[in-house]
């Protein structure tokens, strides 16, 4: 059964949590085709083959709807880094992994990508709380690791952190505008690189 198929089909009870994931990933065909503006709860219903009173058992607006799809798509990318720095203990691999989280988020699901990094709704408090979100959480997850292996303290992890997230964040939308001559595999090389020579270099992991 297709994706298509299994959204368009009416009458079918779902768990509550299967049928909150039914109306998300109508909503997120919507908001990428049309923007939010445009987007209509009608056309998500009808997308996600069920009634309107169903969508607003689950959603009571369309903004509701909208956070709630971004939170999704920011633990998701938060989910990438802490994945990356949890799958090795070597700082010269966890820079890699971690640059890479941020350009398969990128490629995968440009949609997804777009809600959170270039959203035209951070006018909006629960937006923008989000969005900053996305980018805290990953330095946070990324300070600490630092702080441990490299024995620096809090706020020179923090930099470093930031740093890190910022050039993989712009790296990676980089490369997805302008990626025809660059494989993902090169381009994370080539960012992971230059990350490790500044921090792998200035700051060796700490003995014992």
């Amino acid at each position: 059964m297709t994706e298509m198929t299994r959204l368009q089909q009416r009458g079918v009870r779902l768990p509550r949590t299967e049928r909150r994931a039914q109306l998300l990933a109508a909503a997120q065909r919507v908001f990428a085709e049309n923007g939010y503006h445009a987007a209509a709860m009608d056309e998500i219903a009808e997308v996600a083959g069920v009634s309107k009173p169903v969508l607003y058992q689950h959603f009571p607006g369309k903004l509701d709807l909208y956070i709630a799809l971004l939170e999704s798509h920011v633990d998701e990318l938060v989910k990438r880094v802490q994945n990356a720095l949890d799958s090795t203990t070597e700082n010269k691999q966890r820079v890699p992994a971690t640059v890479g989280a941020f350009f398969d988020f990128v490629s995968e699901d440009a949609g997804a990508f777009r809600m959170v990094f270039e959203s035209d709704l951070r006018g909006e408090p629960a937006v923008q709380e989000a969005v900053d979100r996305a980018t805290s959480a990953s330095v946070d997850a990324i300070t600490e690791t630092i702080t441990a292996d490299a024995g620096l303290d809090e706020d020179k992890a923090r930099l470093l952190a930031v740093g890190l997230v910022g050039m993989s964040q712009v790296s990676a939308r980089f490369w997805l505008a302008h990626h025809q001559s660059m494989s993902r595999e090169e381009a994370v090389a080539l960012t992971a690189n230059l990350a490790w020579r500044g921090i792998g270099g200035g700051f060796p992991l700490k003995d014992g």
